[in-house]
């Protein structure tokens, strides 16, 4: 398996943090996402990270790759709870992340009108409140433990502090980010990320 991803791609994080969990061999290769790269562009269907490259066939979009990869292993696949996994993997595309992202891009890289900025902040709030509520008499997102809809929609509040949240507000996302980080193969996404060094 080949993984293309990027430093700061939350979406590109879940599919690494999967084959980290799980221990699946692949090769992750880093994409400039700024002056991406022809052969990149070449068998990205929409041009953006991640990109899975599996036994000749391409897969993207992030939770589409995770159903991919957990139907292929049988792992992390939630079990009997299939059905509500999915649920999760949909919740976390409309709703935390759309929200989280999107204000991060905007306070980082591409700035927004203040009623834009205003309304995403509200929407991760509101996201982010739901969240914690649900995690209030559960480990994981479901009762069997760690499965895919945590690696999803977990992926991009390891990265809280850079929209200003503090994750302590938040005591049952605070306990269940905790809970993941202890797994075993868990790499936090700045390191499990990180661009390659070149040899010298």
């Amino acid at each position: 398996m080949q993984l293309f991803g990027n430093t700061d791609s939350g979406h590109s994080y879940k599919v690494r943090s999967f084959l980290l969990l799980t221990n699946t061999p692949h090769d992750y290769q880093w994409v400039d996402l700024s002056n991406k790269p022809s052969y990149f562009l070449a068998i990205s269907p929409f041009g953006e990270v991640p990109v899975l490259l599996d036994q000749g066939q391409v897969f993207c979009q992030s939770n589409s790759i995770l159903i991919y990869l957990t139907q292929k292993s049988g792992q992390l696949t939630g079990g009997e709870e299939w059905q509500g996994a999915l649920e999760w993997l949909s919740w976390e595309a409309n709703r935390i992340g759309f929200s989280v992202p999107n204000y991060r891009f905007a306070l980082h890289w591409q700035a927004q009108p203040p009623e834009v900025m205003h309304y995403l902040k509200q929407r991760m709030l509101t996201d982010l409140n739901t969240l914690n509520e649900r995690l209030s008499t559960r480990a994981f997102l479901l009762k069997s433990g760690p499965s895919i809809a945590d690696i999803s929609c977990s992926a991009y509040l390891f990265w809280l502090d850079q929209v200003g949240i503090d994750v302590a507000d938040y005591p049952n996302i605070k306990r269940w980010l905790a809970a993941i980080c202890q797994l075993p193969g868990w790499s936090h996404p700045d390191s499990a990320m990180k661009r390659a060094l070149s040899p010298d």
